[in-house]
């Protein structure tokens, strides 16, 4: 295939545009210093601590939010959702397997050690690495290897075509490779070095991370002089913190509070569609009756997910048929949701050979997705209708993920994934792809499309194939599918600051009026 081909079909699949990719003229910095340098404070209060300060050691926005302000990746995704150049001045595809990425000069880390294409290097090698056992690694594991052209020039070749590299590339945060080979991965996890506009100062846990203006950001320095995340678990203190001016941005504020806060004297709301889609998901591959489809079938149609996002949300959920949304690269609006239909439930779970239902245990973690125990709460309610007796463990965050990581899941989990690319591999790979970090979930069927699609740069071929995968997801019931979330923030009038529909709290652009 000519290059000329490829490159305008990734371009296309990537949501890049000429100008973006920068070409050999760079790009135009937005921003840049204040006069008067940075000043003030923001506090933000998420619903639960990061877990680490490594950016390769974890896959939770939480986490991330916080990381986003220290680190830069390649490249950025705008408010727009569109790629722009970030680390990276350009990235093109060469052919359908090599890519060239030429890195910005001038960029320093916050110990003053220049940025060079060596630390790209060892920040992708790392997360590809098996023995790292990065969670991110199968956001990268199409990679086949990076190599060093010169200091601010390297080469990326991958097993096979991947159009959505880039977009993989925009989620990769840069570390400085000589500092965490010097004190290791325990060391860096807790006293991390970046580029971004602010640097780490402490993290005290379960209480405060503290970060400080880099005055030297190759942007240009924040106007924000110290920002401080602070974990609140429970909705009531994050909102009543709010009031009295105690921080000034807060995730995941109840439907029902909205109104209360649109009318403070000194509150706002901030809302956007997310990328996020809320689910429990099945243990479906360790055996017991989530392994049979009728019973997982049988949950869909015992929960009344549209009175959930009625009664609970308040509207604020959009129902999804599928793990994506219609924002998503490989969304099929012929896939339908579910019915409510209880008895169709009991007829199922007869079939399976559960005449008198089954007893299940599912998690949920309390604080990080909007409403998510209430939510859990009313599908084990709605379940216990047709027989399903369900035993619920409301977790901590941390408990939760560490749970998580050691694949130690049983029954049924609610969680919520955000995917950034906005392409349907960013989920229904690391999600449903047999023996992948996440997925409890087995389907040669599926597996060979998830495959094919990923490796091909032909997009009616992709689009073919993740229409057929959701159909085969939906139609197995691999989860039971709950909404796409609508996140509500609470804000400071004294802040400018707005939502983004992939959940970033990006501190660089928000200003103290």
């Amino acid at each position: 295939m000519k290059k000329v081909l490829i490159g305008v079909l990734i371009l296309l699949m990537t949501g890049l545009t000429l100008v973006g990719c920068g070409g050999s003229g760079g790009s135009k910095d937005t921003g840049g210093a204040p006069k008067t340098g940075p000043a003030g404070q923001v506090v933000v209060a998420q619903g639960v601590d990061a877990t680490t300060m490594d950016p390769a050691m974890h896959a939770e926005t939480p986490t991330g939010n916080i990381q986003r302000n220290i680190f830069d990746s390649l490249i950025f995704r705008n408010k727009d959702m569109k790629l722009e150049p970030g680390l990276a001045l350009s990235w093109k595809a060469l052919d359908d397997r090599h890519w060239e990425i030429v890195l910005r000069q001038g960029v320093k880390f916050h110990d003053g050690t220049p940025l060079t294409a060596k630390d790209v290097k060892f920040t992708l090698d790392r997360i590809i690495n098996p023995d790292q056992k990065s969670p991110r690694r199968s956001n990268l594991e199409a990679i086949d290897k990076v190599e060093i052209v010169d200091d601010y020039k390297l080469t990326v070749t991958t097993k096979a075509p991947y159009p959505i590299l880039p977009g993989r590339l925009a989620d990769e945060l840069i570390v400085p490779a000589d500092y965490v080979k010097k004190v290791g991965d325990a060391e860096f996890a807790k006293n991390p070095i970046g580029t971004g506009p602010y640097k780490f100062i402490k993290w005290v846990k379960d209480d405060q991370v503290v970060l400080e203006a880099n005055t030297n950001y190759w942007k240009g320095a924040p106007t924000i002089k110290t920002v401080i995340f602070r974990p609140i678990p429970e909705t009531s203190t994050r909102i009543a913190e709010l009031q009295t001016g105690a921080v000034d941005i807060i995730v995941n504020v109840p439907p029902d509070q909205v109104k209360t806060l649109e009318s403070g004297t000194n509150t706002r709301v901030s809302t956007a569609p997310s990328s996020r889609v809320i689910f429990i998901g099945f243990v479906a591959n360790k055996g017991g009756p989530l392994a049979n489809a009728k019973v997982r079938q049988a949950i869909n149609y015992a929960v009344d997910v549209d009175s959930i996002i009625k009664n609970i949300l308040l509207g604020n959920g959009y129902r999804v048929a599928s793990p994506l949304t219609k924002a998503h690269f490989g969304y099929d609006p012929d896939v339908k949701p579910y019915t409510f239909d209880p008895g169709k439930a009991k007829e199922l779970l007869k079939e399976a050979g559960y005449p008198n239902g089954v007893e299940l245990t599912m998690d949920s973690p309390n604080g990080r997705y909007l409403m998510d125990k209430e939510i859990a709460e009313a599908v084990v309610g709605q379940l216990a209708q047709v027989g399903i007796k369900v035993k619920l463990n409301v977790l901590e965050w941390g408990v939760y993920v560490k749970k998580i990581m050691a694949k130690e899941l049983t029954g049924m989990y609610l969680l919520g994934w955000g995917n950034s690319t906005f392409d349907a591999d960013g989920t229904l790979y690391p999600l449903l792809r047999t023996g992948q970090r996440f997925s409890y979930y087995e389907n040669p069927k599926l597996d060979k499309l998830l495959d094919e699609a990923r490796s091909t740069i032909d997009e009616q071929k992709r689009l073919a194939d993740y229409h057929e995968a959701v159909k085969i997801i939906n139609q197995d019931a691999a989860w039971l599918f709950l909404h796409q979330q609508r996140d509500i923030y609470g804000a400071s009038k004294r802040i400018e600051w707005e939502a983004r529909p992939d959940e970033l709290l990006w501190l660089y652009d928000a200003k103290l009026k």
